[in-house]
């Protein structure tokens, strides 16, 4: 009888646990919780996509598009961005990271300064660079005319030069993000397996090739594709800096269509932004198969 007594406390304390719909108080918070960020999923994400599809379904955009001259120069400035930027980005990550490894209160202190860039707002750390490099009153020009005499270049005038400063702007944007993340796979390396090394005679190369790179390869190239990923979006380092010119020169997929919605050719502007989809795509898939083989090697 004490025993069915309890029994039957415990099913009615279970019941108003669930409120009597098989959900428990936390369960049904839980719900509750996440409805404002669906809402807000739907509206300021899925909507926009779909209506930015919706636009841009038209062939004649594509046609007009591929028309556009600008256009296939942007493909070209895109690729170089890219391929030129993301290399150059994490070459210096990967060298970086081994720096700041070393344990002196001097590189402690230095990387602290080496986040500001990263930890800063882009916009006025991307107008400053603009101001640099302002042929009249920038004080890169000012020095320049300080020891030589002599006025500097219109260094924004240039497409190649723009371009170029573009992907220095984005390197030295990002740089310290890439490099903390490779410093965290460094310093998930074992000790053990250098100290044996080097009892064993090897250098620095060799500590690197047989124990650093090996452990790290993998967190490279995952970070490789994702900064390809993100690189493909960035907006701020060509945009805030050269605006897309001189003569709309220096644009890339992720500011072109900015460049045609100042025109109101909304169709085309969208239609910019979903030509990039192939590009981005791919890499995205390329992450998640990786991602997912990773987890799978997990004991």
């Amino acid at each position: 009888m004490a025993v069915t007594t309890v029994a039957h406390h415990t099913t009615a304390a279970a019941d108003t646990n669930t409120g009597g719909s098989g959900r428990t108080d936390a369960q049904t918070w839980g719900l509750i919780m996440i409805v404002p960020y669906i809402l807000i999923f739907l509206f300021f994400v899925l909507y926009p996509v779909l209506y930015g599809f919706w636009i841009a379904r038209k062939p004649e955009s594509y046609v007009k598009l591929a028309s556009d001259p600008i256009f296939w120069g942007t493909i070209r400035n895109t690729i170089i961005f890219v391929v030129v930027a993301i290399n150059i980005k994490m070459l210096i990550a990967l060298v970086l990271s081994g720096f700041f490894t070393a344990e002196r209160w001097w590189v402690k202190a230095l990387s602290t300064l080496f986040i500001l860039p990263w930890a800063l707002p882009s916009i006025p750390t991307i107008l400053s660079w603009r101001f640099m490099l302002n042929p009249e009153w920038g004080i890169i020009n000012q020095q320049i005319f300080r020891l030589t005499g002599e006025d500097g270049p219109n260094w924004l005038n240039d497409p190649t030069i723009a371009l170029g400063f573009s992907m220095l702007v984005h390197v030295w944007k990002s740089l310290p993000f890439w490099t903390l993340i490779l410093l965290s796979g460094r310093l998930a390396i074992s000790k053990d397996l250098y100290e044996a090394a080097s009892v064993d005679g090897a250098k620095s190369w060799h500590l690197f090739r047989h124990i650093t790179w090996p452990s790290m390869q993998q967190l490279y190239f995952t970070c490789l594709i994702l900064s390809m990923i993100w690189t493909l979006g960035d907006f701020n380092s060509v945009y805030l800096l050269t605006g897309g010119g001189p003569a709309d020169l220096t644009h890339v997929l992720a500011t072109l269509g900015v460049r045609y919605l100042r025109y109101d050719q909304i169709e085309q502007s969208m239609a910019a932004i979903v030509v990039a989809l192939p590009l981005v795509l791919p890499l995205v898939y390329i992450l998640m198969r990786r991602l997912g083989s990773n987890s799978g090697n997990k004991p």
